[in-house]
């Protein structure tokens, strides 16, 4: 049986160019905005490393952080489903990205260390489960080519 499929669309728009476009490698920054219908405009750059502004969201930081959006929002509706009230969660995501010889790079793992605070301590030795099931359901960790790796904690 084939499931739903869902799309998404957005605009990246570069907002460098700072007179003489890409002329030269130093010569455009990296600016750029992510924008949906309805939605507020994400700030996006580059990775310093890169030519990059450190005051707006890189690429790789955004990728880590969909990986722990996922997680949180699969964990968040399994612990309603099984009756367990969540009433904080935070995550300390990681990711290691390796450059190659070529110039490219790819990630190597990204670590959620999600902090969950629950309203009944009994409930804390199902969570374990609960983050293992919300790891094999999440989209976006099943569409990565690196280890995601939960080392989930309690707040």
């Amino acid at each position: 049986m084939a499931g739903k499929t869902h799309s998404y669309e957005l605009d990246i728009t570069w907002t460098g160019n700072t007179g003489t476009g890409t002329s030269g490698y130093r010569a455009y920054e990296r600016a750029h905005d992510i924008s949906g219908a309805g939605k507020p405009t994400i700030p996006g750059s580059a990775d310093p490393s890169f030519r990059g502004d450190p005051q707006r969201w890189n690429p790789e930081e955004l990728l880590v952080a969909s990986l722990s959006q996922c997680h949180m929002l699969w964990f968040l509706g399994l612990c309603a489903q099984e009756g367990i009230v969540v009433t904080g969660y935070t995550d300390h995501p990681s990711g290691t990205m390796t450059e190659t010889e070529d110039g490219g790079g790819h990630f190597t793992e990204v670590v959620l260390r999600p902090e969950v605070r629950v309203d009944d301590p009994r409930h804390l030795d199902a969570l374990s489960a609960i983050h293992e099931r919300a790891h094999h359901l999440c989209f976006i960790a099943n569409s990565v080519n690196f280890d995601v790796r939960c080392e989930p904690g309690t707040a």
